[in-house]
């Protein structure tokens, strides 16, 4: 028995499949799992489809792969383990060390099958990392990326924050729609962004963190900024090569894999041509704000 359902994030459509067999009754894998997904569900797909993965609790690999290295996906390490085909098996784990599921794709990714394990909070996680991976991986090569950021929209306009974990992109974005006027925010962790047409967009994703900020929206992006504490407020525009260093960790990339490496680098230098990243430190106050505001928009927040 199976159930399917397709989505479409970023105008790219994709698909679950959900296979049972005839006498599990208890069904512990379904949309349930995804209800950040909602938004996203649609009825049919007129273009092809980026990936699909089957969710299968008694796949059964017929081999293991040979490790390669550790993926470190916002401070969680999966281990990645190469097949003799050249696709992938992926060990994913929580928070907390636990072993949520097991991923194994072919070497595009747009093929998948993963075996959930644990809790209703262990498979979520486990299957939510393996469609955040599944969707990043076999879009590489398309203008897409799925970014670690904090995303605010104002007059139409996307503005991206990027930083490590604790650097006050939340914070930071949280004040925009604090203190000014006709502001929402697109995602808070994970949004997408593509080189569309010639133009850099970012989309609203069904992944963002801590905050539950799940639209299905878009905008042309504005700016980048990257944030650092500091004790004062001081705003530049970034160097070319600076830039680069600053928007590839914050990208969703497999380094050893080639065919991503590359499509995601060359995603990356056709944004900086037509977009600017600027470096902001910055306390935690109004004032970080206005200047960010300022400098991005070429206005000044209304008292």
């Amino acid at each position: 028995m199976t159930k399917s359902y397709l989505y479409k994030v970023a105008r790219l459509p994709f698909k679950i499949v959900y296979e049972y067999e005839p006498d599990d009754e208890k069904q512990k894998n379904g949309e349930h799992l995804t209800p950040s997904l909602e938004p996203f569900r649609i009825e049919s797909a007129d273009d092809s489809l980026c990936f699909t993965l089957t969710v299968n609790d008694y796949f059964r690999p017929e081999y293991k792969g040979e490790e390669i290295g550790q993926y470190d996906c916002g401070g969680n390490n999966h281990g990645v383990y190469l097949l003799k085909d050249g696709g992938y098996q992926i060990v994913i784990s929580d928070y907390s060390g636990r072993k949520c599921c097991l991923l194994q794709t072919d070497r595009n990714f747009t093929k998948g099958v993963v075996r959930l394990n644990g809790d209703k909070f262990m498979r979520s996680f486990g299957l939510n990392n393996s469609l955040m991976m599944m969707f990043a991986f076999s879009n590489a090569q398309n203008g897409t990326l799925l970014m670690h950021s904090s995303v605010i929209r104002k007059d139409g306009f996307g503005y991206l924050f990027l930083g490590v974990s604790g650097t006050g992109k939340s914070t930071h974005t949280q004040h925009w729609l604090d203190w000014i006027e006709g502001c929402d925010l697109m995602n808070d962790d994970n949004p997408v962004v593509r080189f569309v047409d010639g133009k850099a967009m970012v989309f609203g994703s069904p992944w963002s963190g801590k905050t539950p900020c799940y639209r299905n929206v878009e905008a042309p992006i504005g700016g980048f900024v990257q944030l650092k504490q500091a004790p004062f407020n001081k705003i530049r525009p970034m160097e070319v090569i600076e830039t680069f260093a600053s928007l590839l960790p914050s990208c969703s990339v497999m380094k050893w894999d080639k065919r991503v490496y590359t499509g995601i680098c060359d995603t990356i230098g056709n944004i900086m041509e037509t977009t600017t990243t600027y470096f902001l430190e910055n306390l935690p106050d109004r004032a970080a704000v206005e200047l960010s505001y300022s400098t991005l928009t070429g206005n000044t927040i209304q008292k």
